[in-house]
């Protein structure tokens, strides 16, 4: 299959089943001297794995980095980085009724429009746990972007109805609830209706927001490559993803131009902006304020009611899903979002060194 692969100069190359053996992801591009170890990656790992919570699948898979080639004495030698998870808690007998028809909400249908085939073991490819490489991709260029300066953090802004406001938000919540929303109170709240989803068989989705810090102006290109695009790109590229936003979204379809143009000002003899409205582009470039995105991600569609689908034979039946499944995908894909905003951003970042001549001096003079 094509599309496995993402990025220009950081490079990954994402591989692997949700049943089969394993799954993991090559890294091309990265710079070598980065200090790395699999303690780096695993931190990232633990934050999607399943069976932490009661709001995750029971599935429990350790999710164990191991690092087979690019690194060397505690660093990167700038050859390509091979990082592999394996599987070790599969259940493929959960999944063998749905071999016979298509599951509502899932890819079933469109892989065999496609392939002619598919690998009803748990999705596949488009199974959630094809993440892993993206998660262990986007620690890496984490790593890359703290020697440069810059952090990203992602957190859950609402589950279903459950919005943190900015009058309750605190990011030193995030790491303190299992849903990893930036307030307590909210978590709580929210924690209690996923109970009661929960017990009535259903699902919810969410919001993921991700704000990144320390870029400097001028990373983008002004076309195709735009980097709120690319950004887009890489987040709807997400299974569970099915709409992005940065800065105020889709708000600004209701504003006007005095009330969405950020004005610019000078501080200590910077120049930056009074308010981000734009989220932190300008004409697809950065333009030094904080990057400020958000994902919307669907409700979980194994569910365990009853449901009306169609089987191989085109024939209509009512199914229940089997199995082990999150009521909620919000918690777990928030790392993904923000893996996948570190990958976008280092690529782009690294794109940048060749913009102008004064830059290529810098290396080469």
């Amino acid at each position: 299959m094509a599309g496995s692969t993402y990025g220009t100069i950081f490079k990954i190359t994402t591989w692997g089943e949700s049943h089969g053996k394993g799954i993991g992801v090559v890294i091309d591009g990265c710079p070598s001297g980065i200090p790395l170890c699999e303690d780096d990656i695993q931190k990232y790992l633990n934050r999607r794995k399943p069976g932490q919570s009661k709001f995750s699948t029971p599935r429990k898979e350790d999710d164990k980095v191991e690092i087979l080639s690019g690194v060397f004495e505690g660093k990167t030698t700038g050859t390509p980085i091979s990082l592999v998870v394996m599987n070790t808690s599969q259940r493929s007998g959960d999944y063998s009724e749905i071999a016979s028809y298509y599951r509502p909400g899932h890819a079933d249908y469109t892989f065999d429009m496609k392939y002619g085939f598919r690998d009803y073991r748990g999705g596949g490819r488009s199974s959630g746990r094809e993440t892993i490489g993206r998660v262990a991709a986007g620690a890496v260029a984490a790593k890359v972007l703290e020697i440069l300066g810059v952090e990203i953090h992602a957190y859950t802004r609402a589950i279903g109805d459950f919005v943190v406001t900015d009058e309750y938000f605190n990011m030193d919540d995030v790491f303190s609830n299992p849903l990893y929303m930036p307030s307590g109170k909210v978590a709580d709240d929210a924690a209690a209706y996923i109970e009661k989803v929960r017990e009535e068989s259903d699902s919810l989705g969410g919001i993921a927001e991700c704000i990144a810090t320390g870029i400097p102006a001028g990373i983008g290109e002004p076309v195709f490559e735009k980097l709120d695009a690319n950004l887009s790109k890489a987040l709807v590229s997400i299974g569970s993803v099915k709409a992005f936003e940065i800065g105020d979204g889709i708000k600004v379809a209701k504003m006007l131009g005095s009330e969405n143009n950020d004005s610019f000002t000078t501080a200590d003899g910077k120049i930056t902006k009074s308010t981000n409205h734009a989220g932190g582009t300008l004409g697809g470039i950065s333009d030094g304020s904080d990057i400020v995105l958000r994902a919307y991600i669907k409700p979980t569609p194994s569910i365990f009611k009853t449901q009306h689908t169609i089987n191989k034979n085109n024939e209509n039946i009512d199914i229940n899903i089997k199995g082990r499944h999150d009521p909620i995908i919000v918690p777990r894909a928030v790392v993904v979002v923000e893996a996948m905003t570190a990958i976008t951003i280092l690529d782009m970042m690294l794109l940048n060194m060749s913009s102008n001549i004064e830059n290529i001096k810098k290396i080469y003079c």
